[in-house]
């Protein structure tokens, strides 16, 4: 199995929305994943909880995929992609860890 973790910190404000407000749009997209990438065998979106001035970043996505082909399958995918083009717009930071288990 391979686990990709990836965190998103988001601009203040961006096309018209709040940082909180475009963090939320994101998960919502990324949850909708579930189900509709063969590849994707589970996921995890879950946005931080502490206040504004913490530093944290502001959404989490945990998703596991039998192997690397499955993980790379999803990043090629139009659906994923579609949440890659929203995401340039508003975030301000990503970060990602991915790893066999």
């Amino acid at each position: 199995m391979v686990r990709h973790i990836v965190m998103f910190k988001f601009l203040e404000t961006a096309e018209g929305r709040t940082r909180k407000e475009n963090a939320k749009i994101a998960a919502d997209m990324l949850i909708n994943l579930q189900g509709k990438i063969p590849t994707l065998v589970s996921s995890g979106v879950r946005l931080d909880d502490t206040a504004d001035e913490t530093g944290n970043y502001d959404l989490v996505l945990i998703a596991d995929y039998n192997d690397w082909q499955g993980l790379n399958e999803y990043i090629v995918h139009p659906l994923h992609k579609a949440v890659g083009e929203f995401m340039k717009g508003v975030r301000e930071s990503r970060a990602c860890v991915d790893y066999e288990y």
